[in-house]
């Protein structure tokens, strides 16, 4: 049931968009290809047994910890515009 201006369906809708746009996001994050010998980001060498259980890596464990934090603190998407999401 729609509320105030939204058309029936509007609020599904919105969650149908934020879980494609999620499931997208994750899609681009996983590797592919060759895995590299050293980390792209600090030169390390990467582990056989890292290059080997993750098809397509190209960071070292700690870029890769660096890496997914900074993605953590960028936070999600906002459809709504609501500022409960801001930072004060």
């Amino acid at each position: 049931m729609a509320t105030g201006w939204a058309r029936d369906g509007a609020v599904q809708d919105q969650i149908d968009a934020s879980v494609a746009d999620a499931v997208e996001k994750a899609r681009r994050r996983l590797p592919s290809g060759a895995s590299l010998s050293h980390c792209e980001a600090c030169d390390k060498p990467i582990p056989e047994g890292r290059r080997q259980a993750i098809a397509g890596v190209r960071l070292c464990v700690d870029c890769q910890q660096l890496e997914d934090e900074r993605e953590a603190r960028q936070g999600g998407i906002n459809r709504r515009a609501s500022k409960d999401s801001q930072l004060r």
